[in-house]
């Protein structure tokens, strides 16, 4: 199991554009959710901040092992997700991945996630 947090930098100008992907997923969860079946993505959170005049989107993950990559996908979703991503994500800052330390996942609910 593989449990994630990655902070990625929002281009200059593009605010309005996360806007519209968050709403899409939002409005989209029933197919969103189809998807992740696929990726054994058992939990993705999408967070936002604003920070010293930037903004950032954090991606929270709990995915099992094997899964297939978004950009593998032929979902229509995967593939709106994608432009959106290669719209809005700066792609000049390097990703930050938090330093995971503990992980409190219920073994009853770990066993459900195989």
């Amino acid at each position: 199991m593989n449990v994630e947090l990655t902070r990625f930098r929002v281009k200059k100008g593009k605010t309005e554009q996360v806007d519209e992907w968050l709403k899409f997923l939002n409005e989209n969860m029933k197919d969103v959710l189809i998807t992740l079946e696929g990726e054994k993505m058992f939990v993705e959170t999408i967070f936002r901040e604003q920070l010293n005049g930037d903004e950032y989107l954090y991606w929270y993950s709990v995915q099992g092992e094997g899964g297939q990559e978004v950009e593998q996908s032929n979902h229509w979703i995967d593939k709106k997700h994608l432009e959106y991503w290669d719209e809005c994500i700066d792609e000049t800052f390097r990703p930050v991945d938090l330093q995971t330390e503990v992980v409190m996942i219920p073994e009853k609910v770990r066993k459900s996630m195989i």
